[in-house]
């Protein structure tokens, strides 16, 4: 009889994969890092001889204990100022974010526009459509974490899925697909260049701003090249107006993005969506309170 590995060991092998379960669930980074380290104290205290597979199990603990967080969220969210949009997350490499947040996110299972869609869902339909549909769990597993039947695991995940795919009507371009179109968009965004933002957005393009009415931004979704462009361009010299303004590329949310600092502080954080050949939708994170566990 083979010896069970050490509980520490088990935890710290698994620990990439709770993250990425939390903020799926949260779409909060901070969020996610509080529900792991509080199943980790769960963990401690669970006889670890009686768990036939601890995957499952931590997937249960963080499963239920995020839950207990998004339906609070929810409730707080009703009363957000302006767009809610979720904490960035600094993608790249498994293992190697540049944040120090190990993730096993991939894909368009991590972009905002996903993260978006999910917000549509109820907090129960939220977790069984992450676990299914994002990380593989099986329906016993899910059921477990949930609190739930099978039977009804499998119609919440059946009704999440339909809601989910009536939102995505074409999938989100990858880092890779969407390079030439974001190399464009982002030099035009750092050289002031109008013109040269409005030749890259879709027609339908959606300018989103999460300030979370701490600092300024649009209060309502801003739709069409023009109007967009310029907005994006009027906060950038505002914040060139504040202070040394330093912008660097990166990639968060699976997106490409630029973060903005300004005298070394950082002010926000724009991804942007691109489809086929165009940027569909701009998320410009400024709240704050969603810029703390961002690195640059």
């Amino acid at each position: 009889m083979s010896e069970r590995p050490d509980p520490e060991d088990e935890f710290t092998a698994h620990r990439a994969l709770l993250f990425s379960i939390a903020y799926e669930i949260l779409g909060s980074v901070a969020d996610a890092e509080d529900v792991v380290q509080d199943s980790y104290l769960r963990w401690r205290s669970v006889s670890h001889s009686s768990v036939e597979n601890a995957r499952a199990y931590l997937a249960k603990i963080v499963t239920r204990q995020a839950l207990g967080v998004l339906r609070s969220a929810v409730r707080r969210r009703e009363q957000y100022v302006g767009p809610w949009l979720p904490e960035p997350l600094v993608t790249g490499a498994v293992g190697h974010a540049p944040d120090g947040i190990d993730h096993v996110l991939t894909g368009e299972a991590v972009t905002t526009a996903m993260l978006l869609v999910l917000e549509a869902l109820t907090p129960t339909q939220r977790a069984v459509f992450v676990l299914r549909e994002v990380f593989a769990f099986g329906y016993p597993e899910i059921a477990a974490a949930v609190g739930r039947s099978e039977a009804a695991v499998r119609q919440l995940n059946r009704r999440a899925r339909d809601s989910v795919h009536a939102k995505r009507h074409t999938a989100v371009a990858t880092p890779a697909e969407s390079l030439p179109i974001a190399e464009r968009f982002l030099t035009a965004a750092a050289t002031g260049d109008v013109q040269g933002l409005m030749d890259v957005l879709a027609p339908d393009v959606v300018f989103l701003g999460d300030g979370g009415g701490l600092v300024t931004t649009a209060l309502r979704p801003v739709f069409g090249p023009d109007k967009v462009a310029r907005l994006l361009l009027g906060l950038l010299a505002k914040g060139a107006r504040m202070g040394e303004l330093d912008i660097r590329f990166g990639t968060h949310n699976g997106m490409h993005s630029i973060s903005v600092l300004i005298d070394g502080v950082l002010d926000q954080v724009t991804s942007i969506e691109v489809r086929g050949s165009a940027v569909t939708a701009v998320y410009s994170v400024r709240n704050p309170e969603k810029l703390t566990a961002v690195r640059t």
